[in-house]
């Protein structure tokens, strides 16, 4: 490969810049954002596979993108648009995302929950991966929260994406009008016959 590194980077610095890139947060929002952009695929197609990323980025149990898959299927988005779209959910905001999910999951089955919160004996739960004990005080309140939630922010990417679509190919056309324009003018002159 002609670009490749001398000494390539190792598992810790990999997992480093996966948390905190190299240059900035800014670059990388803007990389991801040209990358949904240069998209080939309707607007509508690529705002739905976003969205339904964002949507899936909600649900504490994983599968992602296996979720965002079955969502852009159904409402006929791009599965790479799709996949762009999990990015929304990265150990940065996974914490703000579960939270905020099981915030809203609270005060939707508010006669359901303990009021007292999560069981005491959590952590003991989370160490023997105790499914059917998570299920009841933890995993279902998150659940049942990340659906309005994901619902909110997928609908609010899916309108921020197709603006952004649109407006984008709306600019590249008149920059491909006026450089067939210019050609037109500024090119040889072909004799009528």
């Amino acid at each position: 490969m002609l670009f490749r590194r001398r000494k390539p980077d190792g598992f810790f610095e990999r997992v480093r810049t996966y948390l905190w890139p190299r240059r900035s947060f800014s670059r990388s929002l803007r990389y991801f954002s040209k990358r949904i952009l240069r998209l080939r695929a309707t607007p509508h197609a690529v705002a739905a596979g976003v969205a339904a990323g964002v949507f899936a980025s909600f649900f504490p149990l994983g599968f992602h993108f296996i979720i965002a898959a079955i969502l852009c299927w159904l409402i006929a988005g791009n599965l790479v648009a799709a996949a762009l779209g999990t990015v929304f959910g990265n150990p940065l905001t996974f914490p703000l995302l579960w939270a905020a999910s099981w915030e809203v999951g609270k005060l939707i089955l508010h006669e359901h929950l303990p009021a007292h919160g999560p069981p005491a004996h959590l952590g003991e739960m989370l160490h023997n991966l105790s499914f059917a004990q998570l299920w009841g005080p933890v995993l279902k309140p998150m659940t049942i929260g990340a659906i309005p939630l994901g619902l909110v922010f997928g609908l609010l990417f899916y309108g921020i994406t197709r603006w952004g679509m649109v407006t984008f190919h709306e600019q590249r056309r008149k920059r491909l009008a006026e450089r067939a324009a210019k050609a037109g003018k500024t090119g040889p002159e072909v004799p009528a016959e």
